[in-house]
């Protein structure tokens, strides 16, 4: 028999067997005989349809001896390429994959993520300016690189848009230790990364209640090939959603939306990661915690095509993970296929499990609030409820949670031990997700859409969820829960103020107006659904005057808060239509400045998440009939007093001469609006305990249930 390297090449490539006959070997002449044996195809002549004139049979050149004059040398190239390629494959099957490797580092980068000149590049960047009081590391000087002085391997393979180095005489030391270290080099820094990552930990209201914050800021400090360390498609989506509070290279659209180059750029390389998941099924969970990071960076930025992707795509790809089972865990029986993952190897694996599949699940039903079919239904989840924050950071072993969705009273009991504002505001979404439910469902059996002349409480079910959302869900919460203002010690905290049980407080108000809106009717004074979207458009202005009396900074909510204020508004301004239609200017001109107020609120939370600046938008949308029919001057100009005892309103000009006597585009300042008189508690006032009320209807009232 031959050795490997006595067949010829074109048989080795194909793995067929080989006499090494020269010229050509039997194999391929009578291969060749039967490529030249079929003719031409109908319509192509034989000069542009030609077969080869010999077999296309070669074989590795005889040590000592010139190439033959006829040899191809690029084809020679190509055959030592391949044959290298090879080895390389070899070698790195060999040795364990470094989880910091990006899937696709050998691209070069494209011109908008690194601009260079073939000999140097000066990259520049300044300290950035975060609100979370974090102190900017002070060996981030901006920096001068010289190309040249840096390993080829890295002007080559780095993509991100944020080169630092730690000492300005070490650049080249410095970047080729990293390298060498198996760093993945389309990764910040490790020191900038770092901060990124504090920032995100300490900023970021959504994805950072799934990750294990001590055991994630230990596995960082290991190598970055070890097992241990974090995937990089986590820290890319870290990087993405951290940018948002860190990042000054953001570029204003003429529409008033935001691109961040930064957050895109990792926003991509995340994908990248979940594309090669997709096709291979390598380190599907690490991926799915990405990918849940990355599902809510795009719903802040307010991207409605990625959100929708993404929201199915991790729905989906949990399933056949069985993380919708209870421990997060199935094995095969007769009728159900087994687990993709193993089951959990500890309590920490299984709460991170339980989180990554809530958060998912949480994302799905904030999706679906327009009135669209859940991702996954509440029936066919059986996963119990996360363990309190607390117990998760401190890697406690307790008990797990008794409650899941099939708990009768879940919605109405919170177990001390396994109750936090987290815990509460997955509730609240799932019982957002009812009324979606009951909607969507209404919907496609109805023959005809609903009427406002209908009374709803005829429907069956609709008596026992209004119940449940507009009274019974608050009314039960715990007494240390029922501010939303509350000094509460949480891991939740976020500059100040607990934003989970802030969103507890506006979420069930969201849902009833969701819930009632098809079936308002101010021309009714008996009309209970009208009563219920008044009342829940006040509360959720309520909460949001008593915060804007406050030096929080309102862009630090979840993103979901853009939705409250829109549907608030939406109340509003058919308000505003009624006032309209009625003659009634005094009132409709106090609705105008409520409306602003929510607008203004979405514009300013735009300035950081551009789903606020797209909520506005939409909402302008609504208001064109009203800006049409109203004999107001400038309807959009309306403002009114925050609180009665300060000075300065909602749109309040600066003095003359100052940086920020700037006229925003759709908020102008105007005077105060004098037609309302309100009581305003100071800020953390219990709501329930307080004369707090948004600008009222005088002499209009609705009936309650």
């Amino acid at each position: 028999s031959l050795s490997t390297y006595q067949a010829c090449l074109t048989c080795r490539k194909r793995k067929l067997r080989c006499d090494a006959a020269r010229p050509h070997c039997a194999t391929c002449v009578k291969q060749w005989h039967a490529q030249i044996s079929v003719p031409p195809p109908p319509g192509y002549s034989q000069v542009v349809y030609s077969h080869p004139s010999e077999p296309q049979c070669s074989y590795d050149p005889v040590e000592g001896l010139p190439l033959a004059a006829d040899a191809d040398p690029l084809e020679k190239i190509r055959e030592l390429e391949e044959q290298v390629g090879v080895k390389l494959k070899s070698q790195r099957e060999s040795s364990p994959p470094s989880r910091s490797q990006s899937p696709n580092h050998l691209r070069p980068p494209s011109s908008h993520h690194l601009n260079h000149s073939p000999s140097s590049a000066t990259i520049t960047l300044s300290p950035e300016f975060e609100p979370c009081n974090l102190a900017t590391p002070s060996s981030w000087p901006q920096t001068t690189l010289d190309l040249k002085a840096i390993p080829s391997v890295r002007s080559i393979h780095n993509g991100s848009p944020e080169v630092l180095s730690s000492q300005p005489g070490a650049h080249s030391d410095t970047l080729s230790g990293i390298i060498y270290s198996g760093w993945n080099p389309d990764l910040p820094e490790p020191t900038v990364l770092d901060h990124y990552i504090d920032v995100f930990f300490k900023c970021d209201p959504c994805g950072s209640r799934i990750l294990h914050r001590p055991d994630f800021l230990a596995s960082m400090k290991l190598p970055p090939k070890s097992p241990g360390f974090p995937h990089s498609a986590i820290l890319h989506a870290i990087c993405a959603s951290a940018s948002r509070w860190v990042s000054k290279n953001i570029i204003t659209l003429p529409d008033g939306t935001r691109r961040d180059r930064f957050a895109e750029f990792h926003a991509s390389k995340t994908r990248s990661y979940i594309d090669r998941t997709m096709a291979s099924g390598e380190d599907i969970f690490a991926v799915m915690q990405a990918c849940v990071l990355l599902s809510w960076y795009f719903y802040s930025e307010g991207r409605w095509v990625e959100i929708w992707v993404f929201a199915g795509f991790q729905t989906r790809t949990a399933i056949p993970l069985r993380l919708n089972y209870p421990g997060t865990f199935a094995r095969q029986n007769g009728s159900s296929p087994g687990a993709y993952l193993a089951p959990p190897k500890d309590a920490l694996e299984l709460e991170l499990r339980r989180r990554t599949w809530w958060m998912a699940v949480l994302f799905d039903r904030i999706v679906s609030v327009g009135g669209w079919v859940h991702g996954i239904d509440e029936r066919d989840i059986g996963t119990e409820l996360p363990l309190r924050g607390q117990d998760f950071e401190a890697n406690q072993v307790i008990p797990d949670n008794p409650q899941s969705l099939f708990t009768l009273d879940v919605f109405t009991s919170h177990p001390d031990q396994y109750t936090d504002s987290f815990l509460l505001l997955i509730k609240a979404m799932m019982l957002f997700g009812k009324v979606t439910d009951f909607g969507v469902r209404a919907n496609l059996r109805a023959t005809a859409p609903p009427s406002r002349i209908q009374d709803p409480f005829l429907i069956p079910g609709f008596d026992e969820l209004d119940r449940l959302v507009s009274m019974e869900f608050i009314s039960s919460l715990p007494p240390r829960f029922r501010n939303g203002f509350g000094d509460l010690e949480s891991m939740y905290g976020g500059g100040g103020l607990d934003t989970d049980l802030y969103m507890v407080h506006l979420v069930p108000h969201a849902a009833t107006i969701t819930l009632h809106n098809p079936y308002i009717d101010f021309s009714d004074p008996q009309s209970v659904s009208t009563s219920r979207c008044v009342e829940a458009s006040r509360a959720i202005l309520s909460q949001h005057y008593t915060l804007a009396s406050s030096s929080f900074d309102i862009t630090r909510l979840h993103p979901f808060i853009t939705i409250c204020w829109y549907l608030a508004a939406v109340v509003q301004i058919q308000l505003c239509k009624y006032f309209i239609q009625t003659g009634d200017t005094d009132r409709e001109y106090g609705v105008w400045g409520v409306i602003n107020v929510l607008r203004f609120a979405m514009t300013d939370y735009g300035k950081r998440s551009p789903i606020g600046t797209r909520q506005e938008k939409l909402l302008q949308g609504l208001m064109t009939e009203i800006v049409r029919m109203t004999t107001q001057q400038q309807p959009l100009e309306v403002g009114i007093p925050l609180y009665p005892f300060s000075h300065a309103g909602v749109f309040s000009k600066p003095p003359p001469g100052s940086d920020e006597d700037v006229v925003h585009v759709h908020i102008a300042p105007l005077p105060l609006s004098p037609s309302f008189d309100e009581t305003i508690s100071p800020p953390h006032s219990s709501p329930a305990q307080s004369n707090t009320s948004p600008p009222t209807t005088d002499g209009m009232a609705w009936v309650s249930r």
